[in-house]
């Protein structure tokens, strides 16, 4: 993710009877473009179905990787060697394949600095991959690769077609390149008072990813747009001299090779332990028997399966320490934190475990259960970032601001690590899916220990979320949700992508469907595309066959178009001049979005009525005459009382006896 500063939280509770009496008169409003019978027609197809999952001959690439590599702490440099071993399921045989070269974003002509002032300061640094050589071997035959590297990417041209339905080819490569300083990017080092801090990702050439949608995916990395990856197996060394701790996705393989016996033994009671145990406290950073050797280098040797990538973290600086996370069905894994000297303390990173732990389990618990070994929060030079089984959290964080962070980075393990969509085209399929399950998981983390003790303080600026989203839709410069994650204008980066998203889905689940119709349909989208790629339609479809709803209004208006919700009182009259008869109560949506609605009424002699009206009620007009049972005169009549929904005029929304 971007450096993240926003979480959302609200709650809504709300739900919606049955309609009568449409009114005859009509508005600007337009009832076929709200309810467009032609948004979403396309049919399913073998690969995907109308229903929103998998079809029956759905297909994905796989990427297996073996890789060694050395961090040179002096020079502040990778170099290593990576074997791909890519499997070509798809129905097509590929003349050539692509691969992304993340780190050519540090090149001083890359798109990435050429494209964004903000990231002109680059050219104090000049990185890049250095691309040592390719080898290729394709149907048994050994060969250098004929390739060209554009930006981010490179193709290898094949001599022959890697065939279709399992045609395999592997890739090797020799490669090095300079470790950006902190502040750079999703990697890089600093200093600490006890030595460097190295955060290791994107650090060698990853296959981009080839689908039944696109074909290749092949997007430049600019800095703003994250990932889009296959899966596959991972098997990872990495050598650093002998004084530094390693730590990584997914399982370290070799631990007698590169931790003392002491050190085993306190891993071994932190996976038995809902407390967390230091594997290495503050007063043995600088102790040498806390290392197996005293001189040279130590080879790191990790595993992770069915993942969509790797990363790393190493320092001779870092204080390390673990607990049990406990998961449903019996199953276990292992929170672990590492941080300097810096960090320490139970205001700062002494708790980071604690909130690692917590957050797995609850996600896991709400959702799908975490797949992996470990699960990693590195306190260093990069704020906030996510990776299979690891994250990155600024080693300056604290408190809240720790917890928040850690929640939410580690939330990324589900989206987009085991539900995997293409964060670089779709960002509000990762972040605002993973803020919106931050929002619930708030509430239940040390009995709320860090929850709101009013709606909506997770609002930007801390007051209620669906008031402060309505500046931002009245605003020339607004975007759809569904904009390329690289083409958001930069001040709505977290407005678009994070916030208004997950006020999407909170309102989706509170306000429309109901938290047991969403969250059942939510799960079932979860479980279809766990280590697949979904697309937007895909999701779109997967919750409204889940949840028996056809919302395509609400996926076209919040989502596709950026619509705004003006919902108006128009008139109150009697039954025959006579309150006790009843009151005819006219509203209207005026504008182009449309969502249920909730009325309140409240009479003259202290008797307060709620009516709930479903989206239907505008299928036909932009006007609606609903029958109140009042039995004395009405004093007001309120539109969303709550105010739980972005309505951009509230002016309109509330009619009292004086008016006329």
């Amino acid at each position: 993710m971007k450096k993240f500063y926003l979480l959302l939280s609200t709650i809504f509770f709300i739900c919606f009877l049955p309609a009568c009496l449409p009114a005859q008169q009509e508005t600007g409003y337009d009832p076929h473009k709200a309810f467009d019978p032609s948004f979403d027609d396309n049919p399913g197809t073998y690969y995907r179905s109308a229903s929103g999952q998998p079809g029956p001959g759905y297909w994905q690439n796989r990427a297996d990787y073996k890789i060694k590599a050395l961090l040179d702490d002096k020079k502040n440099e990778v170099s290593g060697n990576v074997e791909i071993t890519y499997t070509n399921f798809s129905p097509d045989n590929l003349q050539y394949v692509w691969l992304q070269l993340d780190q050519n974003q540090f090149k001083d002509s890359s798109r990435s600095a050429l494209t964004s002032g903000v990231f002109s300061f680059r050219r104090k640094f000049e990185g890049g991959d250095n691309i040592k050589s390719v080898k290729i071997v394709l149907n048994g035959k050994a060969m250098p690769a004929n390739y060209i590297i554009t930006d981010t990417r490179m193709q290898i041209r094949l001599p022959e077609v890697l065939k279709a339905k399992g045609g395999k080819l592997k890739i090797l490569i020799d490669y090095s390149f300079n470790v950006p300083p902190e502040n750079m990017g999703r990697s890089g080092y600093m200093e600490s008072k006890n030595g460097k801090i190295f955060d290791i990702a994107q650090w060698f050439p990853r296959m981009a990813v080839y689908d039944d949608l696109v074909g290749w995916n092949n997007l430049p990395f600019l800095g703003g747009g994250e990932f889009y990856l296959d899966y596959g197996n991972y098997d990872y060394s990495v050598t650093v001299p002998w004084y530094m701790i390693v730590v990584g996705s997914g399982e370290l393989l070799n631990l007698k090779q590169v931790l003392t016996a002491k050190e085993i033994q306190r891993l071994n009671e932190a996976r038995s332990s809902d407390k967390t145990v230091f594997i290495r406290s503050a007063g043995e950073i600088n102790d040498q028997s806390t290392r197996p050797v005293h001189s040279g280098n130590l080879t790191w040797h990790f595993k992770m399966d069915n993942s969509r990538d790797v990363s790393w973290a190493a320092s001779k600086a870092f204080i390390w320490d673990a607990a049990r996370i406990n998961l449903p069905g019996g199953r276990k894994s292992l929170a672990m934190s590492v941080y300097p000297v810096e960090s320490e303390g139970d205001s700062a990173w002494g708790r980071s475990t604690e909130y690692l732990k917590n957050s797995v389990e609850i996600f896991s618990k709400d959702w799908y259960v975490y797949p992996y070994p470990n699960a990693v929060n590195v306190a260093g030079p990069v704020g906030g970032m996510e990776y299979p089984g690891i994250i990155f959290c600024g080693y300056r964080a604290k408190r809240k601001v720790l917890w928040m962070v850690t929640n939410h980075e580690i939330g990324h393990n589900w989206f987009p690590m085991i539900v995997g969509s293409d964060e670089r085209e779709n960002a509000w399929m990762d972040e605002g899916f993973n803020t919106f399950i931050d929002v619930l998981s708030f509430k239940h983390f040390n009995n709320g220990e860090y929850y709101p003790k009013r709606d909506g303080e997770y609002a930007p600026k801390g007051g209620n979320p669906a008031r402060e989203i309505v500046p931002y839709l009245l605003s020339k410069d607004s975007q759809p949700i569904v904009t390329y994650a690289d083409a958001i204008k930069g001040q709505y980066v977290h407005t678009l992508e994070y916030y208004k998203t997950a006020l999407a889905l909170v309102t989706l689940r509170n306000y429309v469907l109901g938290k047991d119709r969403f969250d059942y349909a939510f799960r079932t989208y979860i479980k279809r595309w766990a280590y697949k790629h979904p697309s937007p339609e895909d999701f779109f479809r997967s919750m409204n066959d889940a949840s028996g709803e056809d919302l395509n209004w609400f996926w076209k208006g919040w989502f596709i178009k950026n619509w705004k919700l003006d919902q108006a009182i128009v008139s109150v009259k009697y039954v025959d001049g006579d309150p006790s008869k009843g009151a005819l109560i006219t509203i209207e949506n005026k504008d182009r979005m449309v969502m249920p609605v909730v009325v309140q009424v409240k009479e003259s002699n202290g008797k307060t009525g709620t009516i709930k009206l479903p989206v239907e009620i505008w299928e036909k007009s932009g006007q609606f005459t609903f029958n109140y049972n009042s039995t004395s005169l009405i004093d007001t009549v309120k539109i969303d009382p709550d105010e739980k929904l972005p309505d951009i005029d509230l002016s309109n929304n509330v009619w009292t006896s004086g008016t006329k």
